[in-house]
């Protein structure tokens, strides 16, 4: 659903990696626990995830969930034209923050052997899309995946870990669970998200009341991203950005877009 007349930027940044069968044996990430002599800090818990679970299950319960889900749609199709880049199948396929199967549709049986679908609503997963090819449905959270090392031959993900606590720890747990020569394909909403709408709330709300707080959720920039996933293992690196250009002919209308797509940039 494109709608004429004001502008309002959806930047996406997909990027793919894959794991060195080299440094497989130096994983040391175990599925919900924080990996052995990590000095990272204790994340701050932006978002609250049983909030976001009610949120998605309410969503997939909407009488057309389909509605508003033009955006992932897209995007879906961008990350499966990436994996039918990669000249070789994959036995068996984890999408981690599934929804309803954005990515699932656009492949097929001969590239992928088995796909396990990820979610942390299980609303959601009673109402995924229909796939050629043999599916597993795993009720979980993107933060402590259920899996062991060296599970999968790929690993996707579309417009789901912006929502993550503790982006850094969620990679390392991908590449945990990835084989040797693994491929990790993600895409999640880029910095300048919302860019627009972002500003019009601070101009406006620093003329009304002198000063501003935010509204919309904090996204990664591009350049963190590179290295977020050298430090979770990752190698032969590939980050770039895709701008979705979509109208609108006010803030409300694109504000209800959000609130019915469930996306939740809004806090």
């Amino acid at each position: 659903m494109v709608r004429p007349a004001g502008l309002w930027r959806l930047c996406w940044r997909p990027w793919a990696a894959r794991v060195s069968a080299e440094h497989a044996g130096r994983r040391e990430v175990t599925s919900g626990v924080s990996p052995r002599g990590s000095t990272s800090l204790r994340p701050l818990n932006i978002f609250d995830r049983d909030l976001k679970r009610k949120q998605k299950n309410w969503a997939a319960r909407q009488p057309e969930p389909t509605k508003f889900d033009y955006l992932k749609e897209e995007v879906g199709s961008r990350i499966a034209d990436r994996v039918y880049d990669i000249p070789r199948a994959f036995p068996l396929a984890l999408d981690l923050g599934c929804g309803r199967g954005y990515i699932a549709q656009y492949l097929n049986k001969e590239t992928i052997g088995k796909f396990f679908q990820v979610d942390i609503a299980e609303n959601a997963l009673k109402n995924s899309l229909e796939t050629e090819i043999p599916t597993v449905s795993v009720l979980a959270d993107e933060e402590f995946l259920p899996f062991r090392e060296n599970t999968f031959d790929l690993v996707v993900s579309s417009l789901s870990l912006h929502w993550v606590n503790d982006l850094p720890r969620a990679l390392e747990q991908i590449h945990y669970i990835l084989k040797p020569d693994g491929v990790f394909i993600g895409a999640m909403f880029g910095g300048d998200t919302l860019y627009e709408l972002r500003c019009s709330l601070q101009l406006a709300e620093t003329e009304r009341e002198g000063g501003f707080s935010p509204h919309i959720s904090p996204f990664t920039a591009v350049n963190d991203l590179g290295h977020l996933l050298g430090r979770a293992g990752f190698n032969t690196l590939t980050v770039d950005t895709d701008e979705i250009q979509v109208n609108y002919p006010g803030m409300f209308e694109l504000m209800e877009d959000l609130q019915e797509e469930k996306s939740r940039m809004l806090t």
